[in-house]
């Protein structure tokens, strides 16, 4: 680009996406003269689902502002928790997440997730279908104009993968509601009705069990149930009150 030049400032949380000698402080960028300031945001690198407020010499202007020479922009991140408007919140993880959205069913967040590639397009119009957020470490994906609404996993660790997703949207909390495979609300099953899916030793063992009204799936407090209630332990302690 050779039109006017304007001179950008990121936020800290947004260094990840951009050049080291971006990081500094104010840098200059040539514009085309037409192109929004959204356009030129993500030219650098920043997803504008991780762009929060965006200010023009000290005032703030959406993303659709035409860039003017010697204009100083600084670029924010989100505002934490961040407010998703017009649905009731739920997620869409992309085929790289699926730990993730195993954790956040048992934590009750409704959380579909695509176990197969099913492309970017598909997984773009889904999340505008069902008013979804993206989740997803793929920055092109997150650029795709019909999502819903999305956000980056910034870690590869599940662990400040979840952590992340819950301080960032703080999503109500009910563990133990969702089936962990399909993302189907659970119920109480009797014993009797779900006999013929347990096998003779869990038969035996176990009294209390649970099923999902969605794809059948029955659930019981077997050898993993302590090292899960630990998961759950943990994050109702940090972000959803005491635990039950």
């Amino acid at each position: 680009m050779n039109g006017p030049e304007i001179h950008l400032t990121f936020a800290p949380e947004l260094h990840v996406f951009v050049p080291a000698w971006r990081r500094g402080g104010p840098t200059a960028v040539a514009t085309d003269g037409s192109s929004t300031l959204g356009h030129v945001v993500e030219s650098l690198g920043v997803p504008l689902t991780e762009a929060g407020q965006l200010l023009v010499d000290g005032r703030p202007v959406a993303t659709s502002h035409i860039p003017a020479a010697g204009e100083s922009v600084e670029v924010r991140a989100v505002v934490r928790p961040q407010r998703v408007p017009g649905a009731p919140l739920r997620f869409l993880l992309d085929v790289h997440l699926g730990t993730l959205a195993r954790r956040m069913r048992l934590l009750g967040v409704d959380a579909a997730y695509e176990s197969e590639d099913i492309g970017d397009a598909a997984l773009a119009a889904l999340s505008a279908k069902e008013q979804r957020v993206m989740l997803s470490r793929d920055r092109g994906l997150l650029r795709r104009r019909e999502i819903w609404a999305g956000a980056y996993i910034y870690s590869d660790r599940t662990e400040d993968q979840l952590r992340d997703v819950l301080e960032r949207f703080a999503p109500a909390l009910a563990p133990w509601t969702r089936c962990t495979a399909c993302n189907g609300p659970l119920g109480a099953a009797d014993k009797d009705s779900v006999e013929d899916r347990l096998e003779q030793g869990t038969q035996r063992t176990y009294d209390v069990f649970a099923q999902c009204t969605a794809c059948g799936r029955v659930y019981w407090r077997g050898a993993h149930h302590a090292r899960l209630a630990a998961i759950v332990d943990e994050a109702m302690r940090e972000f959803g009150g005491a635990a039950g």
